[in-house]
């Protein structure tokens, strides 16, 4: 493998955006430090937050669990800066940098990103100048290294870092089940990364859980070739087999994930050909499968007039195969109880324009209306 910022990083990274949760929906805190405790301790140190990820807890988690107990030194945080959600103007914008700093108790940022761009926001960091803005702080020993998180096509992946050959890194979405995707195009968007000499950090390897429960045609398929390894081994150790990665990023939500994730991750191995032969054969069944391919981001949810909880409706409607029609009901009732239904939807596009993965929401809650009572 060729030499790149963050080569020699432990490749799994933990992603905060789905922590553990208590019963009130607060996040789980003693858990949480026992899984950083359990991460550090097998080598891990990169830790990936957001402004935005749980309305600020997921930052302030970090600090309880984290940046509180351990030395500056044990540890390296990344966090983003989102301009197109609930930031009015420049100013709103660049103030989520010093809350951030705040709310982490980081002192500086070992990596700093412009979060989630495509293509419909990307002319706000541009007008709100935030490019230069980071590189400012940057310049202040604030930020260590700069980036951004991208979820668009290559096109505006190979004129970005043109025009910007001083970001340092971009994180993307790479999974098996996405690497020839059209609309997320993993393959090519690394390809472009390694060819302007960017290293990437990977976020849903497991597509939002998606590769960690698959459809039982895939679970059957990896569990004949590895009995006993989790169906998350094998997508997070075929993005991390990768060359030119910093880290893998994997949002776990319990300790028994932890666990599982540095049991195979912890002393790593990459791929062999036969095990990259069985991803393949993967491949094949996922291309033929007609689930919606929701990672439950909820970005779609935030700015919803009609308040429809997109992501648990498309849950059910995944559910739905092979289980008795009155069930299908039953689920589809408590997920939009005092919330909006498909049927509420005013196809305004908001949901569409957020959606990382380019689902077409808007049609396919059409579809999801049979499951109303």
């Amino acid at each position: 493998m060729s030499d790149y910022l963050g080569k020699d990083t432990f490749k799994l990274g933990f992603g905060l955006m789905r922590l553990p949760k208590n019963p009130d929906g607060t996040i789980d805190i003693p858990q949480t430090a026992k899984m950083a405790d359990a991460f550090i301790a097998a080598g891990g140190t990169y830790f990936d937050t957001a402004y935005v990820y749980d309305e600020g807890a997921s930052e302030a988690a970090f600090k309880a669990a984290v940046a509180d107990r351990y030395p500056r030194e044990k540890y390296t945080v990344a966090t983003k800066l989102n301009a197109w959600l609930g930031s009015p103007d420049e100013q709103t914008a660049k103030k989520q940098f010093e809350i951030s700093l705040e709310r982490t108790g980081a002192g500086y940022f070992d990596y700093y990103l412009l979060h989630a761009i495509q293509r419909n926001n990307i002319e706000v960091y541009d007008r709100y100048n935030i490019w230069d803005f980071v590189k400012e702080q940057k310049a202040k020993g604030l930020i260590k290294h700069w980036g951004f998180s991208f979820h668009a096509d290559p096109d505006l992946l190979e004129e970005l870092l043109t025009k910007h050959p001083d970001a340092e890194f971009v994180q993307l979405q790479i999974n098996y089940a996405d690497w020839e995707h059209p609309g997320v195009a993993s393959r090519r968007n690394w390809e472009i990364c390694k060819a302007h000499g960017v290293p990437v950090t990977v976020m849903e390897p497991v597509k939002g859980g998606i590769l960690a429960d698959p459809i039982p045609e895939v679970r059957r398929t990896l569990e004949e070739a590895a009995p006993g390894m989790s169906c998350a081994s094998w997508a997070i150790r075929y993005v991390a087999s990768l060359d030119n990665i910093i880290t893998v990023l994997s949002g776990m939500s319990s300790l028994e994930q932890m666990e599982d994730n540095l049991s195979y991750m912890k002393d790593f191995k990459p791929l062999t050909e036969a095990e990259q032969g069985v991803i393949r054969r993967a491949q094949q069944i996922l291309d033929s499968d007609q689930s919606i391919p929701c990672t439950a981001c909820h970005y779609c949810v935030e700015g919803c007039p009609m308040g429809i909880p997109i992501p648990e409706i498309f849950t059910v409607a995944n559910r739905r195969k092979g289980s008795p029609h009155f069930r299908t009901v039953r689920e589809y009732t408590i997920v939009t109880q005092d919330k909006g239904k498909a049927s509420d939807c005013i196809q305004c596009g908001q949901c569409e324009g957020a959606c990382p993965q380019h689902l077409p929401i808007i049609s396919l809650l059409e579809k999801c209306r049979e499951m109303e009572a």
